[in-house]
């Protein structure tokens, strides 16, 4: 039976944090909830759209709405057909239905969006995964005031390996740009996570999710005013041969951390905690070594390096690829 709901929330909840730190996996859990939808993909039109709102005139009109969809489909067109499960994007139609709705700014259209696809869905309540956002949280708040957000972190140095395995895709071909593109993220919504009520802001660590999910997924569903449902640890698995994340296709993978320190040399571990040892440790992972911040001088060096790097895999190496 289930229980009593509890100051109940229907806002839009934002999972986030550094690439490949688990976002698709919470993802894929959250919406297994009875009451949660999400897009099984990440829009990333969100932010751009609401930076040249005025680009796009008196979105009252019907016209000025159909030319927002236009652009959202033109930024990302694979996202609106195959991540959306509850409706399909038709921009003349939905263009209509949002005007007759009312939905005359851009959160509210981006929110009838996502609420036409809920509902679509038989979900109460939408959630959205695109881990860049956690650069933008008060924007995104800005947006959806009644939002919740749910920044997730595991050890940079499995974030790193995991990077390297989807370089192509990342443009992260050292272990230099790795730790630093891992404490861009991190760091960013350490500084401005905190700032925001409890309520609104929710810290987990993708360790804390695989090895104990039951606790982490109660912990979660008491921040969101949710009721606790199994179908969060038995999520819905991924059937896509063509994933670039195969762990969902599997249960929680309980063993899936601390590979680095299996799978990375001394060297990379020493250069990784000298860019980013601080952020590890803030976030409550140890380090190895005692690497000192690096100087500004080998820093530039590393920066380099890394476009030369990223130059040659995505100019020479690029065109061969076959994957």
């Amino acid at each position: 039976m289930q229980m009593q709901q509890i100051d109940q929330n229907n806002g839009p909840i934002f999972v986030v944090g550094s690439p490949r730190s688990g976002t698709t996996l919470l993802q894929r859990m959250l919406r297994s909830h009875p009451r949660i939808s999400s897009p099984t993909g990440e829009s990333h039109f969100m932010i751009p759209l609401y930076r040249n709102a005025k680009s796009f005139g008196d979105l009252r009109k019907t016209e000025n709405v159909r030319n927002v969809l236009q652009e959202m489909y033109h930024k990302n067109s694979n996202f609106l057909e195959t991540d959306f499960h509850g409706m399909r994007f038709e921009v003349g139609s939905l263009a209509v239905e949002l005007c007759q709705k009312g939905c005359d700014s851009i959160p509210r259209i981006i929110s009838g969006l996502f609420e036409k696809n809920a509902h679509g869905e038989g979900k109460a309540r939408w959630l959205e995964k695109t881990p860049y956002y956690v650069l933008h949280l008060p924007t995104i708040l800005e947006m959806f005031p009644d939002a919740q957000i749910i920044h997730i972190i595991r050890d940079g140095r499995d974030c790193a390996l995991s990077m390297f395995g989807r370089k192509y895709d990342f443009d992260v071909f050292t272990t230099y740009h790795a730790a630093w593109y891992w404490k861009k993220y991190v760091d960013k919504g350490k500084q401005t996570g905190p700032k925001f009520e409890p309520s609104v802001y929710l810290e987990i660590r993708y360790e804390d999710l695989v090895t104990d999910p039951v606790t982490a997924a109660r912990g979660i569903c008491g921040f969101l005013g949710e009721n606790y449902s199994d179908s969060i640890i038995q999520f819905q698995k991924s059937t896509d041969k063509k994933s670039k994340t195969p762990f969902l296709a599997k249960p929680i993978q309980a063993g899936n951390v601390e590979k680095w320190r299996r799978l990375m040399t001394p060297h990379q571990i020493k250069i990784f905690e000298s860019v980013a040892g601080d952020t590890l440790k803030r976030s409550g992972y140890p380090c190895l070594t005692k690497a000192k911040p690096m100087p500004r001088g080998f820093r530039a060096a590393y920066v380099v390096h890394d476009q030369l790097v990223t130059w040659f895999h995505q100019k020479i190496l690029g065109p061969q690829r076959s994957d």
